[in-house]
């Protein structure tokens, strides 16, 4: 007989639930949360198991790993599909969500989740290691500079280690406010040797693969977006298009259809947000920063020559072309730009003033 296990996972303990095609609780008991407890109790209760499901969680992966190297057929699913059906229950407690699972997993209503091997765990673990020591480090020194600006003291601009001797110069002044400042630049300066530190390691990884070589390749993309790309993507052939992959970091658009309302908005912002940040840095700095995407070399000389020749042709009278008051009237405002000079440009596009209606 098919046999179909749910599992609610918690940190000590594991709620368990086995049911049969029809749906009817076959077993239940409460385990430990140990992959090898839970695979003994699985196997002697269910020999004919079909599907083993859990949610999505903190510990899902190394579950879902070490079940799934003891040859049962596990699979982990969404936990905000999961609390929809869930959420159909009037009593909420780790055994009805068991049965609620076991349930989803004897019907086949669930979406399967990818889980990513541990390699790409450990590497995403390293990135974010190194995003929150540069979040801390920017926390201390902005700390630094609202303590100095208290006093009138600037630090201004500084970058690298500019800033603690600039901060050191403008402590010195006062001893009061050396005594707060010191220590926070010692922190500063430890927490900017562990972030040198995991950089070498990021690019000692980047070396080793050739895939992350390739992708560094781009302009603006670094060892540190091309880790984390590698990371999130993990298995690129578990896309279908590579459309897809937008909206699996959380960049295509948000859309509402019902009825006759049908509405686009922002973006998602799904899915990984470190990656997410790391591609919006290295699509500013294509845009900006290098000289190849720059308009000099999109639009070609002569492009750029009849693009200078037009704006010097429509802006003649340019304090009349800009003047704005709030306080003037459409009618007294098109007649200040046809006398700055403006009047065959706008004949050129229209040969009739459109009438006055309204406010």
């Amino acid at each position: 007989m098919e046999h179909y296990v749910g599992l609610d996972v918690s940190l000590k303990l594991t709620a368990i639930c086995i049911v049969d095609r029809t749906g009817k609780i076959a077993r239940e008991g409460m385990v430990a949360s140990d992959p090898e407890t839970i695979a003994a109790f699985i196997k002697s209760h269910a020999p004919h198991v079909v599907r083993v499901g859990l949610e999505t969680g903190a510990t899902s992966t190394w579950l879902w790993t070490e079940l799934n190297k003891m040859g049962l057929p596990v699979i982990c699913i969404d936990a905000r599909h999961a609390k929809a059906a869930l959420k159909l229950q009037i009593n909420k407690s780790d055994r009805n969500d068991a049965v609620g699972i076991a349930r989803i997993m004897q019907c086949g209503w669930y979406k399967e989740v990818r889980v990513k091997d541990l390699d790409s765990h450990a590497i995403k673990a390293l990135l974010v290691s190194r995003a929150l020591l540069v979040k801390i480090k920017r926390d201390i020194e902005n700390q630094i500079r609202g303590l100095l600006k208290n006093l009138g003291l600037i630090i201004g601009q500084a970058k690298m280690n500019v800033f603690s001797v600039r901060a050191a110069e403008l402590a010195e002044a006062r001893p009061e406010l050396a005594a707060a400042v010191e220590p926070l630049l010692k922190a500063r300066e430890a927490v900017g040797q562990q972030i040198a530190d995991l950089d070498r390691k990021a690019m000692r990884l980047a070396r080793n693969d050739a895939q992350v070589r390739r992708f560094m390749t781009a302009p603006g993309v670094g060892s540190i977006t091309a880790l984390c790309f590698l990371a999130t993507i993990d298995d690129p052939t578990r896309f279908r298009r590579s459309r897809s992959v937008g909206a699996y970091v959380g960049l295509t658009t948000r859309r509402f259809a019902s009825g006759e309302i049908d509405w686009t908005g922002r973006i998602s912002k799904c899915g990984d947000k470190m990656l997410r940040s790391y591609l919006y840095e290295a699509a500013n700095v294509l845009l900006t920063r290098v000289a190849k995407w720059s308009a000099l070399k999109v639009l070609g000389s002569q492009g750029c020559e009849a693009q200078r020749a037009t704006q010097s042709q429509g802006c003649r009278g340019s304090k009349a072309c800009r003047h704005s008051a709030p306080d003037v009237d459409r009618w007294q405002r098109i007649q200040l730009v046809i006398k700055g000079g403006c009047q065959s440009n706008l004949h050129s596009r229209t040969t009739r003033i459109p009438p006055i209606s309204g406010n």
